[in-house]
């Protein structure tokens, strides 16, 4: 490739990364300003700043909600994009299939069950958070156990076996729900299973951060090794790719951060597999590239919908509803435009 060519590539990744982060950084801003009690950009400034606008006074309610409800939302907004989006690039390459998503070995289903059973018992949020997490794992460790077969698993075993745990938790959500009181509990499990970050606090954001931030760093540790998984297993291993590892530690990170997702969020659809083939559209399917511009774009993507979620309406909508309201029309198109194939 001609120099002058590969000049002019990286000047394009970098006007995108910059514009990224711009657009991330003032989405931010503003998502803070919004919402039912109305906050002026220098309000919040002056609260997060107060040594650089001395003369400007924040009152104490205003704090109160900059602090402890908007921000510890928007930093769980930013996260959960971010990660459901890297998750969902990351098995995208792994198991070459267009159609991955963060859930394809079974963990926002086990994750679910594990919430949906917390809320049923009465515990409170801390624990039913954990229990998430806990049936999260529980759910991998099952699909790898199930698609284990004489020493090995395949990638056809592993989606296969995730398929089936999945069907297995969605169907133990379900009867936990038919035992759930119709008056108080089972409402409280509907609104769950629909997505929302309402219930952010900074205990449960401080909780699941870690486990997010640490699945992504190792997807985004590994992701020069993920353009060698698109060959076969075999090729692969002759370019000395130790294939087995690799898929067990990107399998590993997606769970982190899934399962936390969902213990915080409940169930999220559409962005771990709606952003990986945006961030492809604009960089071309080299996962050095794609993984990080998914996180930002999934970052933008989910602080958007959260704050439309929150502000719209009088009653806060579900945001996995206007995930698929926006992701589905989308993807139509761009299935219509790649005709099926991933660009």
């Amino acid at each position: 490739m001609k120099p002058e060519k590969i000049d002019k590539i990286l000047n394009k990744n970098m006007v995108w990364a910059i514009a990224i982060l711009a657009v991330l950084l003032v989405l931010a801003a503003l998502a803070v300003t919004m919402g039912r009690y109305k906050i002026g950009l220098i309000e919040f400034f002056a609260a997060l700043l107060p040594n650089a606008f001395p003369d400007v006074k924040v009152p104490e309610a205003a704090g109160n909600v900059i602090f402890n409800i908007r921000l510890p939302r928007i930093g769980l907004a930013i996260l959960a994009g971010a990660g459901l989006s890297v998750s969902g690039g990351a098995f995208q390459a792994l198991f070459s299939n267009p159609l991955a998503a963060p859930d394809t070995l079974g963990v926002a289903t086990g994750a679910s069950f594990g919430a949906v059973l917390g809320i049923l018992m009465g515990f409170p949020t801390i624990i039913v958070q954990a229990l998430s997490l806990l049936f999260g794992v529980l759910a991998v460790l099952l699909v790898y156990t199930v698609g284990n077969v004489r020493g090995g698993s395949t990638i056809v075993m592993l989606i296969l076996s995730g398929m089936v745990v999945s069907a297995l938790f969605s169907a133990l959500v379900s009867l936990v729900k038919y035992t759930a009181d119709p008056q108080d509990v089972l409402p409280a499990i509907t609104f769950w299973l629909m997505g929302s970050l309402s219930g952010t606090t900074s205990e449960t954001l401080f909780m699941g951060a870690p486990f997010i931030i640490s699945g992504m760093l190792i997807i985004y540790i590994l992701r020069w090794r993920l353009n060698a998984m698109s060959l076969s297993e075999e090729e692969a291993t002759a370019l000395g790719v130790p294939v087995k590892r690799l898929r067990a530690l990107i399998v590993l990170g997606s769970t982190m951060i899934t399962a936390s997702v969902v213990s915080m969020c409940g169930l999220i659809g559409w962005v771990g597999l709606l952003i990986p083939h945006i961030s492809r559209m604009i960089f071309g399917n080299d996962n050095t590239l794609v993984i990080p511009a998914s996180m930002g774009l999934g970052a933008i993507f989910m602080l958007a919908i959260d704050t439309v979620a929150r502000c719209a309406t009088a009653a806060e909508l579900p945001v996995s509803i206007l995930t698929a309201i926006i992701g589905a029309p989308f993807f139509i198109v761009l299935l219509r435009k790649t005709g099926g194939i991933q660009v």
